[in-house]
């Protein structure tokens, strides 16, 4: 057990060294681009047109506010977010013992360093913090801990609401634990301050979009747009297209530590108890979005580190070799497979070929362009919001991608996001259009003769530049 604990550590530094160096890649420059614009004064949702949820853009303009917009900025956010996170789940499974608090923290540190650039400061793996200290809090108040450790806890959880609103499932677990607990008269606050708790975040982020104007957007963007169609959007290559085979030794050690809890379920704390339901959530979180999408896997690993070491002191105590065998060989593949995934990770030439465009189209925008001229970009995560951003230019539509425009075409909400985007295209025709062959879920240069009032805009432009991976098209009478 020595070896895979030291084993593993050694794995998270080596890790936490090569990231160093990681970029502001894939969707972070998204999420700073809408945080730069709202800091600017636009609305969101009714300047910017994004299905995420308000915490996102809150997280980004406190990085952009208080560390800036460069890489290295963003490196120190996520690794303050990977060591928050591990702190909980090491404060989580401390009772168990130190190989349990030290493993899961390891692993998780881990997972996530193995996971490449583009997992960096996702919203899903932000979310672990907040949902392993609402977990954390709910835990202590339950073994007698005071009442803060409760509020604090569902303060924590609501946060993650405004992140993510799949997180409201596991408040609902958190409080049906809570209830449970506080069936004596004595506790009953209890459950008033953690509803209480939960509810204190979403109600300041709501106050704050009232405020500004952005609640009539938002509501239009979710009941309009995301649950009736972007939640319907799956493919299912998706599902296989990362790296996920250090999974099968992280499911069969997961599977052998909950079968032994089975077993013995009646020695089972109230920690056990929620991180089983942080393991239950977290398969539903990865399931519900149907995306398959590496990322959506977050909260499962981060309920999974503080099982997967929680057995290994009590099958040593009773040298059981049957379960102590399997779990450790287990535990060392896991520790093998994400390493190996890490190296992989780490020399992906896409994002170096990404980071090339990204500067290339950077510097010919400012050869093409002025700061005052608006450019709209044809793109989801290939890097041309990236470029407006680094050159602080504007989009002429609150359009800041284009793959809403391709799927569900025949539906009369796309329909009229596209309509919406060629008047403003109309109303404010942009000094330059960029149009990237990459796309989702379609691709290719002949999207545009799907969407007809694109490629009639598109005729009164001329193509400027042929780029590595993108078209540069402007106005015919500046060309």
């Amino acid at each position: 057990m020595a070896l895979i604990l030291a084993g593993e550590l050694a794995v998270a530094l080596w890790l936490v060294w090569r990231s160093l160096g990681w970029p502001l890649i894939h969707d972070g420059p998204i999420m700073h681009y809408i945080a730069w614009r709202i800091s600017e004064g636009a609305v969101p949702y009714r300047d910017v047109f994004d299905m995420n949820f308000p915490g996102v853009y809150l997280v980004h303009l406190l990085v952009l506010t208080a560390v800036g917009t460069g890489d290295v900025a963003w490196r120190a956010t996520d690794l303050t977010a990977t060591a928050a996170a591990s702190l909980c789940i090491g404060a989580f499974a401390a009772p168990w013992g130190r190989i349990a608090a030290v493993g899961g923290a390891a692993f998780f540190a881990v997972y996530h360093l193995a996971s490449g650039a583009w997992n960096a400061g996702q919203r899903d793996f932000l979310l672990c913090p907040l949902l392993l200290a609402g977990a954390l809090g709910v835990a202590r108040w339950a073994e007698g801990r005071g009442l803060t450790s409760l509020v604090a806890g569902g303060v924590a959880l609501g946060a993650g609401t405004t992140i993510k609103p799949h997180a409201v499932a596991f408040a609902v677990g958190m409080l049906a634990v809570v209830a449970i607990v506080a069936r004596g008269r004595a506790r009953r606050g209890g459950l008033v301050g953690f509803v209480a708790g939960v509810a204190f975040v979403p109600l300041a982020v709501v106050a704050w979009l009232a405020s500004v104007g952005a609640l009539g957007a938002w509501r239009e963007i979710i009941l309009g747009y995301l649950v009736p169609l972007y939640s319907r959007v799956t493919r299912s290559g998706d599902w296989f297209h990362y790296r996920w085979h250090p999974w099968i030794a992280i499911g069969c050690a997961l599977l052998i530590t909950i079968g032994r809890l089975a077993w013995t379920w009646r020695a089972a704390s109230v920690r056990h108890v929620i991180a089983l339901l942080g393991v239950a959530y977290g398969l539903l979180h990865f399931l519900g979005q149907r995306k398959g999408w590496e990322y959506h896997l977050y909260p499962l690993a981060a309920f999974a580190a503080v099982l997967l070491f929680s057995e290994i002191q009590p099958f040593l105590t009773r040298r059981s070799v049957l379960g102590a065998v399997p779990l450790l060989a287990s535990l060392g593949a896991m520790v093998v497979l994400l390493s190996v995934k890490g190296a992989e990770a780490a020399d992906s030439s896409w994002i170096a070929v990404k980071e090339r465009r990204v500067a290339a189209l950077t510097r010919e925008l400012s050869d093409t362009v002025g700061p005052d001229d608006h450019v709209q970009v044809l793109d989801t995560t290939d890097g041309g919001i990236h470029a407006l951003l680094r050159l602080r230019l504007r989009t002429p539509t609150r359009f800041i991608y284009d793959f809403h425009f391709f799927h569900h075409m025949d539906e009369p909400g796309i329909r009229r996001l596209r309509a919406e985007f060629i008047d403003q295209l109309r109303a404010r025709p942009p000094r330059a259009i960029v149009l990237w062959e990459a796309g989702w879920p379609i691709g290719g240069y002949d999207r545009v003769e799907r969407f007809p009032g694109l490629a009639g805009v598109l005729s009164g432009y001329t193509l400027a530049r042929q780029g590595d991976g993108y078209r540069i098209y402007a106005k015919r009478h500046d060309s």
